[in-house]
């Protein structure tokens, strides 16, 4: 596997697609087109069909408001990328007064990275500090030495994470955020439905991920019952086209929550139960 996996590049390349746009843009990542190499447009156009490209951005400026949304309400001031992979919210984002941005993934993508931000000439908006861990292991140790306070509120953010996982994985990754977690904390995420993976009409999309060696495993039709049961009340839940999440930009039509057997992608604000 490449040190810049799959996954970062073709989301890198679909938000450089979404800021080239000429009019109309959900947001600007002017660093996305580099951060894409080496594969990411050729993966995008092999992925690309079935909405991918307008989820993406959907879910990019979900993200956006969600994290602003998060720190406003909440006062928290230290935010964690799990799994960042060529995220650039930290350079382009504005941020509140002593905000610290923590970037987790593998030393691999890490340093590739820092070397391509570094050639672009690229400056952070706010305090970030680089976390190189393997999130298969014990990658808490490593967040604490880079100066992660489990005693102040964290707002975790998971983008495009949960489908990779087992679903034992993701239960045990949401306890253990919950687990460092202060009174106050949050976390934005996404998730599919089980709908989704079973549909046969995302069967070419499914197995081309899967041919590539980054296989969608893990869905749940109960989005709020699933956090739930591992710490986390659910917040906001959305799902594209709704308001606030891209209305007007999707293109097919929301489907009502009650009709079963629906595919769908779910867009979440969560804060710890029992705050």
């Amino acid at each position: 596997m490449e040190a810049v996996s799959y996954t970062a590049q073709w989301t890198a390349a679909a938000r450089a697609v979404e800021s080239e746009r000429e009019s109309g843009a959900l947001f600007e990542d002017r660093l996305a087109r580099e951060l894409a190499a080496p594969r990411g447009f050729e993966l995008l156009d092999k992925y690309g069909g079935g909405g991918l490209l307008p989820f993406i951005a959907i879910r990019t400026r979900f993200y956006d408001d969600a994290i602003a949304a998060a720190l406003a309400e909440t006062g928290a001031r230290q935010v964690v990328f799990v799994a960042a992979g060529m995220d650039t919210r930290a350079f382009r984002l504005d941020w509140p007064r002593d905000t610290v941005v923590f970037d987790v993934d593998h030393g691999g993508l890490i340093e590739e990275k820092r070397a391509r931000l570094a050639r672009l000439g690229a400056t952070p908006r706010v305090e970030r500090r680089e976390v190189s861990a393997d999130l298969a292991g014990p990658w808490l140790p490593e967040l604490a030495r880079a100066g992660h306070d489990a005693d102040r509120p964290t707002l975790w953010v998971a983008e495009g994470l949960f489908f990779f996982l087992t679903e034992t994985q993701a239960a045990t990754l949401l306890r253990t955020l919950r687990q460092v977690s202060a009174p106050g904390s949050g976390l934005v995420t996404d998730m599919v439905s089980e709908q989704l993976l079973r549909n046969p009409f995302n069967r070419t999309f499914l197995t081309a991920l899967g041919e590539d060696g980054t296989p969608w495993l893990f869905g749940t039709d109960e989005p709020e019952e699933f956090l739930d049961a591992h710490g986390w009340k659910t917040r906001v839940l959305k799902e594209p086209g709704e308001p606030g999440a891209g209305e007007g930009r999707w293109p097919y039509v929301v489907q009502p929550r009650s009709r079963r057997g629906v595919s769908r992608s779910w867009l979440i604000r969560a804060e710890t139960a029992g705050d």
